[in-house]
């Protein structure tokens, strides 16, 4: 029998899926109405000198060039640099993170340690990747012929499981991790339905195998999951080494209906505030954490997500609203179930701060907490 040579990152996404998946029972065995999958351009592996081409249906995040998918924690601009085709991290400036937001996803990053190399254990060539915006971290270590403590080494989920070998290369030369993260999930009053897995292949070599987070990541202490959006941005931590990234795509799992974006702070809280119209009809926007915000409207409270910089829709109902401001008005246009011009409202007095508990069918979105969110400080590890 001739045996086939399958790829190892495709070999691990498939029995991570199966673990769950089920056939689809709507088609029966091998259908010959059943759709085929999509075609794409699988793009083409790095070398050291070269990065490679990215998946044709991948969402890039860093091409050796554009910065623009990368802001800092609170949404403000970055001072991480682009220098000889590296996203290279400025140190003390602080985590950068994807503007954009994901769930369960593949993600591909090559980065590379400094040399010559400087420090020992932790204080060498540390950074992390960070999933569920600042939650959940993959080590990322120069740990080539350089001890620490195991939960802590390249690939380690930090503090959870060390990988189940050193694959690590040389510092100066690319490193690949090929992740597949599956983000957990929340009922509608908030409590933990399955937990976050995560497999890494760190490169070509398989260290983390499906694994199952025993809850947010940390240095010291044993964190507990609490309830956050299945969606949410993709960071990369500022340990204070000048750590360089290359070559950076996500594939995102499923079929999410809308792109999804983390808006800077200081954008989401000038949406903030109540607006009427002529009508003595009322809408209220208020913040929620992790980038959404709250709309009171016809006797409903909806988490809003955003999919620009101006324009939010709910996941439970089809309400979307769009902000329009100018010089002269700050206008709300709100609309249900289908396009149009919609409901408009104009802005009245200043904005407002109290953040509002979600209901019970919206609350998976978020937990509560104060309304203007700080940046979140670095963790010491």
């Amino acid at each position: 029998m001739k045996l086939l040579a399958i790829p190892a990152l495709a070999l691990v996404a498939a029995s991570s899926a199966g673990l769950r998946a089920q056939p689809d029972p709507n088609w029966i065995d091998h259908d010959r109405e059943r759709p085929m999958a999509t075609v794409i351009d699988p793009g083409t592996a790095s070398t050291q000198d070269q990065p490679g081409r990215p998946p044709s249906d991948a969402v890039v995040l860093f091409d050796g060039k554009d910065i623009s998918p990368w802001v800092a924690l609170d949404g403000s601009p970055t001072k991480w640099i682009v220098h000889d085709g590296a996203l290279e991290c400025v140190p003390g400036s602080g985590y950068v993170r994807t503007l954009e937001s994901f769930g369960d996803c593949q993600l591909h990053i090559e980065w590379a340690a400094p040399n010559p190399p400087h420090g020992v254990s932790q204080d060498r060539g540390n950074s992390g990747v960070f999933f569920g915006y600042d939650r959940y971290e993959c080590q990322v270590l120069d740990s080539y012929q350089s001890k620490t403590y195991a939960d802590g080494a390249a690939a380690a989920i930090y503090g959870q499981y060390p990988p189940l070998v050193n694959a690590t290369r040389p510092p100066g030369q690319w490193q690949t991790y090929d992740i597949i993260w599956t983000a957990p999930r929340f009922d509608a009053d908030g409590k933990l339905i399955s937990k976050a897995r995560e497999t890494v292949i760190h490169n070509g070599v398989l260290v983390q195998n499906n694994v199952e987070l025993t809850g947010p990541t940390g240095w010291i202490n044993r964190i507990p999951y609490s309830a956050h959006p299945e969606r949410l941005p993709i960071a990369l931590q500022d340990h204070g080494h000048p750590v360089r990234y290359r070559n950076v795509w996500v594939r995102e799992l499923g079929n999410p209906r809308h792109k999804e974006f983390m808006l800077p702070e200081a954008l989401l809280a000038s949406y903030a505030g109540v607006y009427g119209n002529s009508k003595g009809t009322v809408a209220d926007v208020r913040r929620l954490p992790d980038g959404l915000l709250c709309l009171n409207y016809a006797d409903r409270t909806l988490v809003m997500h955003a999919d620009s910089p101006t324009h939010f829709y709910a996941l439970s109902t089809d309400v979307q609203c769009t902000f329009d401001f100018t010089d002269k008005s700050k206008a709300l246009r709100i609309t249900v179930g289908e396009d149009g011009e919609g409901a408009k409202f104009e802005r009245k007095g200043i904005p407002v701060s109290p953040t509002p508990v979600p209901p019970a069918a919206e609350a998976p979105a978020a937990a509560p907490a104060p309304a203007a969110a700080a940046p979140v400080p670095a963790p010491a590890h």
